[in-house]
């Protein structure tokens, strides 16, 4: 008898998660000789925990196609991170009570690096329960710090949205320069890998000039001024992009509030106006800043065609893996050639995906420290290749809200 699945989106969203889970829907709705019911999580894997099951049978094949070109995570998603089996031990229990409870065989977990970890250990516990799961992890992260994967699904997206934005502000900023702002400072994404940061030394090659501050290389106040300096004499402006987890000798971040998330990790929020202060206190330049923030992670209207194409691939691929009897792994995108861009699906085990993350190589940096190099354009100008406009209408883009229909609790209620 076909077994049913359970769905959920973790971490912050992108414009093309939906895209993934619209993969995994439509390719379980044409195997089910082996799969029966999709289940989504409401609001994540909490959704499992709470017994708040989605039932996306109840949505019609337009909405669910719909979602290849809707933003966010149509299911909600959740930052909550499940800890290790022995220190959670009552939530991977209570997970498998819930998988028993409604007959689910399989697991599809659409997320970043902590995702990956749970997925793991969901496998792992099943097994010791005596309860099979076929446990497939999605990638997903706009910070693109998966392993053994080219690349990751939201990446593209976001590095195309700030490599324009990046572009169309610099523009902007050049036709005021004799007169006014001399300095544009824009604020990306990017905790620990400067990826997205990486993106925005594109425009380089549109004349514009361009510093960025990466979490791979350690702040220098002094060496950073005179960077600027230079560029100004130069050019009579000067942009800079700098990554949120750009930080000083010490460790510690320029954008640092001295807070923490659910993940425990460092609350950032503010490393353009402090770049921006620093420029203006040494040079007493006029400056403008912007923080890119959920814009670029949710901007759907200017995905790259590639990345659109990528997500639902992962998604695809995750059903199609899970069929034919993977288990503990997550599909990947391998890379084939740069020009002519090419790519297919691969696998990676979970055990070497899980708490690892992919720095950004320092050949991909320039000797400064402040710009990309050609193997890293030849890397990234791939990844935003192509446009997937969703459906406009009275000048507005059509995005589907689904149905969300929760089916009826078996289990006593849990804390979570």
């Amino acid at each position: 008898m076909p077994k049913n699945a359970f769905y959920a989106q973790s971490g912050g969203v992108t414009a093309v998660i939906n895209a993934s889970a619209c993969g995994v829907i439509e390719t379980a709705r044409k195997n089910t000789d082996k799969i029966g019911t999709v289940y989504a999580g409401r609001n994540g894997i909490i959704g499992a925990l709470t017994e708040e099951l989605i039932d996306t049978s109840k949505e019609s094949d337009e909405d669910i196609a719909a979602l290849r070109h809707t933003p966010s995570g149509a299911f909600g998603s959740c930052r909550f991170k499940l800890k290790g089996l022995e220190e959670s031990k009552a939530e991977y229990e209570r997970l498998i009570e819930i998988f028993k409870a409604h007959d689910i065989g399989y697991f599809f977990y659409n997320g970043g690096g902590d995702s990956a970890d749970t997925c793991h250990k969901v496998s792992q516990l099943s097994e010791k329960m005596g309860f099979p799961i076929q446990a497939i992890h999605v990638p997903k992260t706009v910070d693109n710090d998966l392993p053994i994967t080219d690349t990751c699904p939201g990446f593209g997206s976001v590095a195309k949205y700030i490599a324009v934005s990046t572009l169309e502000a610099s523009y902007d900023v050049r036709s005021m320069a004799k007169t006014s702002t001399k300095i544009f400072v824009i604020e990306v994404m990017g905790r620990h890998a400067g990826w997205i940061a990486a993106a925005g030394g594109l425009v380089e090659d549109h004349d514009i000039p361009v510093l960025i501050l990466f979490p791979e290389v350690e702040f220098d106040q002094e060496k950073f001024i005179a960077a600027v300096q230079a560029k100004v004499e130069k050019h009579d402006f000067c942009t800079i992009v700098v990554s949120e987890g750009a930080h000083w000798p010490d460790g510690k971040f320029l954008a640092e509030q001295g807070t923490r998330d659910a993940f425990g990790h460092a609350q950032l929020g503010g490393a353009a106006p402090v770049v921006a202060n620093m420029i203006n206190e040494a040079l007493g330049l006029k400056f403008h800043w912007a923080v890119a923030d959920y814009l670029q992670r949710a901007a759907r209207h200017l995905a790259s065609k590639t990345d659109v194409e990528q997500a639902y691939a992962m998604g695809k691929a995750a059903v199609e893996f899970a069929v034919a009897g993977d288990n503990a792994i997550m599909p990947t995108i391998d890379r084939i050639s740069n020009n002519p861009f090419k790519w297919e699906v691969g696998k990676a085990p979970l055990s070497e995906v899980a708490n690892v993350e992919k720095m950004m190589p320092m050949d991909f940096i320039s000797e400064d420290g402040f710009g990309i190099t050609d193997a890293c354009k030849e890397y990234l100008i791939p990844l935003i290749q192509g446009e997937d406009y969703p459906p406009y209408k009275d000048g507005m883009p059509q995005y589907v809200t689904l149905k969300n229909e929760i089916i009826d609790k078996k289990l006593d209620p849990f804390e979570v």
